[in-house]
């Protein structure tokens, strides 16, 4: 009898048989799915007795669909290893990092004194209420070290997320984003693809080398974020392989959450244009009418408001 497909490996997945996209596409997900479960039913022995078309058929279900699930494991194991990878970096520089660097000097007493004011004068200004029991100076001052201790939390953590990830993690991820194709209809994520094929170009060039080359087409925008620019781009205008593939598997992680980037052979993560009706474009009226919603997405809009 057919196992179930286990521990998600990228062996495993490298052993799925290649069938062609598209296979079942004009078949319904139950459909295919009653017959992968016919199939896993059947022992070898009744398989060989089904006539060719039935063998074929439910062999190719069960494969269609077990290539599927480990697909969205792996996209899963993805998303996971990311997250992962942050939130531990977050927690270990929470655990080394000084008091003095979280918590402003004399700070607990200054609260108390705003948040009296702010009890007995509830319908004053900020100015004529607060600003007496606390001066503005003081106010501004609170604020500078508190933006100034706030980022050097942040560049911490970038050092502790590259140290765990060029010395723990990558070696995982690099594997695993090539088992996976990503996809995407939305332009404005476009260079998160090409950021994922500049990753893929330089999958074996040697982890020592800390800049990509004169030659790479690194694309910045839209993948990394304004508080890491400084930490990925150094004064020469070189861009840093490390901290700039950080940037790059956050920003993949949202796009596949949203969802504006699919996986190919997915079935959670698949495009979401799949998961229409074959012919919602030439019926729409009658999808909109069973989901008992306008055509018009500005009365919709509407609605909400």
């Amino acid at each position: 009898m057919p196992a179930d497909p286990g521990r998600v490996g990228l062996e495993t997945l490298l052993r799925e048989l290649e069938l062609p996209a598209g296979l079942f596409g004009d078949c319904s997900d139950k459909l295919v799915d009653a017959w992968r479960a016919r199939a896993a039913r059947l022992y070898p022995s009744d398989l060989r007795a089904s006539p060719a078309a039935i063998r074929l058929t439910l062999l190719a279900a069960l494969c269609w669909r077990r290539r599927s699930e480990i697909t969205d494991a792996l996209v899963d194991l993805l998303i996971g290893l990311v997250h992962r990878v942050n939130a531990t970096a977050e927690r270990r520089v929470e655990r080394t990092l000084t008091d003095d660097l979280k918590r402003v000097r004399g700070k607990q007493g200054i609260l108390f004194r705003l948040a009296a004011a702010a009890v007995e004068r509830p319908d004053e200004t900020v100015r004529r209420a607060l600003f007496p029991v606390v001066g503005e100076g003081t106010l501004r001052d609170l604020v500078r070290e508190a933006e100034a201790n706030e980022r050097a939390f942040r560049a911490q953590v970038r050092t502790v997320l590259r140290g765990s990830y060029s010395g723990h993690y990558r070696r995982m991820l690099g594997p695993l984003l090539a088992a996976l194709e990503f996809r995407s209809n939305n332009t404005a994520f476009r260079p998160v693809i090409d950021a994922l094929d500049l990753l893929a170009q330089y999958a074996h060039v040697d982890g020592k080398r800390r800049f990509y080359g004169p030659e790479a087409r690194v694309s910045l925008d839209g993948v990394v974020p304004a508080a890491w620019r400084d930490a990925v781009v150094n004064e020469h205008g070189r861009v840093d392989r490390i901290p700039y593939e950080l940037c790059v598997l956050v920003a993949l992680r949202d796009a596949i959450r949203r969802p504006e980037i699919h996986i190919e052979g997915a079935t959670r993560w698949r495009d979401p244009e799949d998961d229409l009706p074959g012919d919602f474009e030439a019926s729409r009226d009658v999808h909109y009418a069973a989901l008992r919603q306008p055509l018009d997405s500005s009365e919709f809009i509407a609605s909400l408001q």
